[in-house]
């Protein structure tokens, strides 16, 4: 088994992904790990990287599939020991132009953006060694998606006891809702990615306080975190930040240095913690 530490990056063959993956093999002392759904397009993601000068490795991860999952979380464990840094960045978003169903594109986007992610902490969370660090990443429009629910459900989303039950039920009455055409006239907003983020930032504060109940003196600091409107093929072109910009507040939170008390269980946006 190695003593190396080791890093991994969801859905890292391009984009924000790619670029928290540069970054990491710039600034982080161990192993990383680049991961993609598709083996070829990961392979030539790394082969990008290893043009530049810097040492990736890849894992095939497929978040939507829970053997793929397991089979991450088997080999980490058997190579590793346990696991340093995860940064959860898969996730999806319907173009604004897409004519599929309102419906399908909010049981789709919250199934990858919220519910795998989900998964994904379930297995690798319970690896984490002292001073772990997680980071998921979230979004503004999580944010946004927050301020625009009735006030019953922010009181809901904003609660320091809601559970991760509770908040998986709530995910799952928004998709509901959405099948039947009144997830307005229930209190929801009009977006499935907004959504979706708000339940990845809220399941970081839910995560963050299990942690400190089960492993409380391990210094593992857990956080959701906005990286900003970045230039990818998610967001188009017209974003202002380039994929390294967007890269810098997730890597800032991957890389807090051990024996920092926080931010933890927190939403961050431009390295700063920003109000829930």
């Amino acid at each position: 088994m190695s003593s190396t530490q080791v890093a991994v990056v969801t859905g890292s063959n391009k984009g924000i992904g790619f670029a928290i993956v540069r970054a990491l093999c710039k600034q982080f002392s161990g192993d990383v790990y680049l991961t993609s759904r598709d083996i070829e397009r990961g392979k030539d993601a790394v082969a990008k990287l290893q043009d530049e000068g810097l040492k990736p490795l890849f894992h095939q991860l497929d978040i939507n599939d829970l053997q793929s999952i397991q089979i991450l979380r088997d080999f980490l464990k058997e190579k590793y020991g346990g696991l340093n840094v995860l940064v959860n960045n898969a996730g999806i978003a319907f173009k604004v132009a897409d004519t599929t169903p309102f419906a399908i594109q909010a049981e789709v986007t919250l199934r990858t953006n919220f519910l795998a992610t989900r998964d994904v902490c379930r297995e690798l969370l319970p690896l984490l060694k002292p001073n772990g660090r997680v980071v998921n990443v979230s979004s503004m429009n999580g944010a946004s998606a927050l301020s625009r629910c009735s006030q019953d459900l922010q009181q809901k989303f904003r609660s320091d006891t809601i559970t991760e039950e509770e908040l998986v039920k709530l995910m799952d009455k928004f998709v509901q809702d959405a099948k039947k055409g009144i997830h307005e006239k229930e209190g929801w907003p009009n977006t499935a990615y907004g959504v979706s983020k708000l339940g990845v930032t809220v399941l970081s504060r839910i995560q963050a306080r299990r942690l400190n109940e089960t492993r409380k003196g391990d210094g593992i600091l857990l956080n959701a975190c906005c990286p900003g409107w970045v230039r990818t093929d998610m967001a188009g072109p017209k974003a202002p930040k380039t994929p390294d910009e967007g890269a810098e507040t997730p890597v800032y939170l991957a890389l807090l240095p051990a024996g920092a008390d926080g931010p933890h269980g927190q939403y961050v946006s431009e390295k700063k913690v920003q109000k829930w």
